[in-house]
C-alpha cells in the first residue's frame, strides 16, 4: 500500500510540470529565490519519477484494453478499508480521494489484466459462494468477568437498554461511549469466538456471554447486509476466485508483455530504462 500511496501523492504534480511549455515559469516565489517548473519537475523525476511513470504508462495501456467501474472500485475500497483502517483515513487525508481511487483503479486494470486466462471451474465458484459471509454490524458490552456480565444479561434480559449498559459497564475504550457500536465488520475481523457467536445471532437478537482472550462479551447484532444471489455475484466471484491464483511475478510478467506490445517510447533519456528495470523487479 505505501508504494502506490506514495505514487498517488505525486501523480498530479508530475503530469503537470511535464505538460509545462514554459519550464523557467516560476510556481514558488521568495525572497530568497524563485523555485521554477523545470526544478519541481527534475526534483520529482529523481525522487520518484520512474515508479510514478510507469504507473502512467500502464494506466494508458491497459484502459485501452479493461474498463473498471464505480462500482468495482468502491468494492474494492471497501477491501483496503478493512485491511488498513486507519492508515486509509490517514492516506485519504494526505492525497485526496479521487487520487485514491485513480490509484485503486490502476491496481484493478493491472489484475485484470493478469486473470486473463485463468480457469475456473463451476465447482470452485460454488465453494466459493457457500463459504461467502456479507458483512454484520454490532455492537458489545466487554467486561472482565463471567460474574458481571451474567448480570449485565440478566438487566438485558429485563428490557434495559443496552446502549446505556454498554456506556455503563464496558471495558472496550473504542466502543463504550458510543453504546457499544462496533460498526460493520467481515469474516476475519474478530477473534474466532465473537465471530461465530455473533454471525448466529438474528438482527435485534442479543447473545449470552461470549468468552474471548480480551473477558467476556454480550453481543448485539444491529444490521445485517442481505446475501446476494449466485447469479447475481458470479462475475464478482469469478474475478475473486481468479485473483487469488495470482502471483505478483505473473501479473508484472502479464502487464509487461502488454506494455512492450503497445510501442511505448520514452522520450526523456533520464527515464528510458524504466520499463526494462520494471521488468526486472
Amino acid at each position: 500500500m505505501k508504494k502506490w500511496m506514495m505514487a498517488a501523492a505525486v501523480v498530479s504534480l508530475m503530469a503537470l510540470s511535464a505538460c509545462s511549455n514554459d519550464g523557467s515559469e516560476a510556481i514558488v516565489e521568495t525572497k530568497n529565490g524563485n523555485i521554477t517548473k523545470d526544478e519541481f519537475y527534475n526534483e520529482m523525476k529523481e525522487r520518484v519519477g520512474k515508479s510514478v511513470l510507469r504507473d502512467l504508462i500502464d494506466e494508458k495501456v491497459l484502459s485501452k484494453k479493461y474498463k473498471v467501474t464505480d462500482e468495482e472500485i468502491d468494492r474494492e475500497i471497501e477491501r483496503i478499508k478493512e485491511a488498513y483502517g486507519t492508515q486509509y483515513d490517514l492516506a485519504v487525508q494526505q492525497n485526496g480521494e479521487k487520487v485514491i481511487r485513480e490509484m485503486v483503479k490502476l491496481d484493478l486494470l493491472r489484475t485484470k489484466a493478469a486473470v486473463e486466462g485463468i480457469k475456473v471451474t463451476e465447482k470452485e465458484l460454488k465453494e466459493y459462494y457457500d463459504n461467502y459471509k456479507p458483512k454484520i454490524r454490532a455492537s458489545h458490552i466487554l467486561v472482565k468477568d463471567e460474574k458481571t456480565a451474567k448480570e449485565v444479561k440478566a438487566k438485558l434480559d429485563k428490557g434495559e437498554d443496552f446502549a446505556k449498559l454498554a456506556k455503563e459497564y464496558s471495558q472496550d475504550p473504542g466502543s463504550a461511549s458510543n453504546g457499544g457500536d462496533l460498526g460493520w465488520f467481515g469474516p476475519g475481523k474478530m477473534v474466532k469466538e465473537f465471530e461465530e457467536a455473533a454471525y448466529k445471532l438474528k438482527v435485534g437478537e442479543v447473545s449470552d456471554p461470549v468468552k474471548t482472550d480480551y473477558g467476556y462479551h454480550i453481543i448485539k447484532v444491529t444490521d445485517k447486509e442481505k446475501k446476494k444471489s449466485f447469479n447475481e455475484m458470479k462475475d464478482e466471484i469469478v474475478f475473486e476466485v481468479k485473483r487469488n491464483k495470482l502471483d505478483p511475478a505473473t501479473m508484472q510478467s502479464k502487464v509487461d508483455k502488454l506494455v512492450k506490445d503497445a510501442g511505448v517510447e520514452i522520450k526523456d533519456k533520464d527515464l528510458q530504462d524504466v520499463i526494462e528495470q520494471q521488468g526486472k523487479q
